[in-house]
């Protein structure tokens, strides 16, 4: 299916990027004309999906962090957020709630948080090669004008 619109950056594995990628993706779904509760969901995946990278693949070293996304028709939104570090062994394990490689205050929710704001949550790894977050997201278009009261 040919994309409706599609857009790619690459930018710095930096934790003050995460704003930047929750921003440029927020306005790229912006034409679809998003509730507020459907750009705070996306915003929110997308962050969860930047700060894994960031965290998890480079472990806040330096890397570079891919993120595209694509407006099908029908409203349907595919991002995906890629790294090239060093990927997830078991990602099933990874996708448990509380699960976490890192100590400290990391809670272990981010793929669950993903996968509660989002329609579709695919992870695909390779150890010493990166990780790829597919995040799906329908924006069902609704008649906002205020109905008359014409009885």
């Amino acid at each position: 299916m040919e994309a409706v619109n599609e857009m790619t950056l690459t930018f710095a594995s930096k934790s003050m990027n995460e704003n930047f990628a929750r921003a440029a993706v927020s306005a790229f779904v912006l034409p679809l004309d998003p509730t507020i509760t459907e750009l705070a969901d996306i915003k929110t995946a997308v962050s969860e999906a930047v700060t894994n990278a960031i965290v998890h693949g480079y472990e806040y070293g330096e890397g570079q962090i891919t993120l595209n996304a694509k407006i099908l028709p029908g409203g349907r939104v595919i991002i995906k957020v890629r790294d090239k570090g060093r990927g997830i062994e078991n990602i099933k394990q990874a996708m448990e709630p509380l699960f976490s490689t890192v100590g400290g205050e990391r809670a272990g929710l981010g793929f669950a948080v993903m996968q509660s704001f989002m329609d579709s949550l695919k992870v695909t790894s390779k150890p010493g090669s990166g990780t790829t977050v597919t995040l799906e997201k329908y924006i069902i278009r609704r008649n906002r004008a205020v109905n008359d009261e014409r009885g």
